[in-house]
């Protein structure tokens, strides 16, 4: 009888165990599937591509690779000579215009007072050759001003305080207008991004509290939810050939769940952590 019980006794234990261990990996798992948690997050900052607005060569490049800069710091100069001779060509083509138009209206002033001794035709060509020659002014006024400009843009500066990132101009270098000769990563605007499961968006909300662990730091930042995706890339939009949806073949039993971005704002920034755009970043929503 002692041996029986003995044996039933085990028997209980190791089931309690067994239904102990069953009832905690449940209660971890539902805690896994339904909290917002995720390894797959990044860093990220805008980052300003500056182009001139002016084509020339490069005389002098301010900056190094990695370099910090104000907002306003002098970044390159592009030789300024062919445009300083523009600004004296315009100088020169607004005093002509100011002269013609100037002369134009006395002719047209000395016109009016004697009108009683010519012709109406006569004095309303005069009086449009005088209002011709003061738009042909204020235009040379509008490209002299325009001249100036392009030659105060010859001197590339920052707007935006931040880190000089992959510089590769030299002097001598050719600049042309409107195409990216330097990046600056804005110091101001970093944030994370986690990419969270679908299955777990339904428990994030605007405004929730984040934690964030960075891959290289200890100290783990704190944030807030700032947006939440609303569209990602699906493969199966894309055109075959003859015009067909190019649909890829999948696994009818395997769904696996799709990643939606989520951004993150970064309230405090531990003392001693860099942030660099790109760091790998675990990131916890309302915990």
């Amino acid at each position: 009888m002692k041996a029986l019980l003995s044996l039933l006794g085990r028997y209980a234990l190791t089931l309690s165990a067994v239904a102990a261990a069953t009832c905690l990996a449940f209660i971890l798992w539902k805690h896994y599937a339904q909290t917002p948690w995720t390894r797959d997050g990044r860093v990220r900052a805008d980052v300003v591509q500056i182009a001139p607005d002016v084509s020339g060569p490069v005389i002098s490049v301010a900056v190094r690779d990695n370099q910090w800069v104000n907002q306003g710091d002098v970044l390159y100069s592009i030789d300024p000579r062919w445009l300083k001779l523009a600004v004296a060509s315009a100088q020169a083509d607004v005093a002509s215009k100011r002269h013609e138009m100037l002369m134009r209206q006395d002719a047209a002033r000395r016109r009016t007072q004697i009108k009683d001794a010519i012709s109406r035709e006569d004095l309303q060509q005069t009086g449009s050759a005088a209002n011709v020659a003061a738009a042909n002014y204020h235009g040379a006024l509008a490209a002299l001003a325009l001249a100036e400009l392009n030659l105060a843009h010859a001197t590339v500066r920052s707007p935006v305080s931040g880190y000089v990132t992959h510089l590769r101009l030299r002097p001598g270098d050719y600049a042309t207008a409107g195409e990216t000769k330097v990046a600056i990563v804005d110091a101001h605007s970093f944030w994370v991004v986690g990419y969270f499961e679908e299955t777990k968006l339904r428990h994030i909300r605007v405004g929730d509290s984040a934690q964030v662990a960075l891959m290289g730091y200890d100290p783990v930042l704190t944030g807030h939810v700032e947006s939440i995706g609303h569209g990602i890339g699906d493969n199966n939009d894309e055109t075959g050939g003859l015009g067909l949806p190019d649909v890829e073949p999948t696994f009818s039993w395997v769904r696996l769940a799709q990643r939606v971005p989520v951004r993150i704002h970064i309230d405090t920034l531990p003392k001693g952590v860099e942030l660099v755009a790109g760091l790998s970043a675990s990131v916890a929503v309302g915990q």
